[in-house]
């Protein structure tokens, strides 16, 4: 397996900031919600480790979560859905985990099913760029 079987990475000409409010902006624009946003590298330097700057999104739409949810209620392992914000040597870059491979762990999850949502996904991520 290849991180791109895992991840939908795109890089972004927005500085940082700009590419977390786009991300948000694109999450309400497609209708889904935000569940909780983490700022990985003010939570290390609390610890004493220096990190780049990195915040995970954690989104959810109702609509997916419900259907997988009443097939297998596991699923709720991988959920809420993630989009990352990454500065990594002056490149941003906005990532998200395919729903796709929810179809591998869960089989009562039709393949078809998890690209429709990985189609939503991937678009909030693309709108954002």
């Amino acid at each position: 397996m290849k991180i791109g079987d895992f991840a939908y990475i795109v890089e972004t000409k927005k500085n940082f900031e700009e590419a977390c409010i786009s991300i948000l902006k694109s999450v309400e624009k497609k209708g889904w919600s935000v569940f909780s946003i983490y700022d990985l590298r003010e939570r290390l330097a609390a610890k004493g480790y220096d990190h780049n700057k990195m915040k995970i999104i954690e989104i959810c739409s109702a609509k997916y979560a419900d259907k997988f949810l009443k097939k297998n209620s596991l699923v709720s392992l991988c959920m809420p859905c993630k989009i990352n914000v990454i500065e990594d040597n002056s490149f941003v870059k906005i990532v998200g985990m395919k729903p796709s491979m929810l179809s591998l762990f869960f089989t009562e999850i039709h393949p078809e099913e998890s690209v429709e949502v990985e189609a939503e996904l991937k678009e909030i991520v693309d709108n954002a760029k």
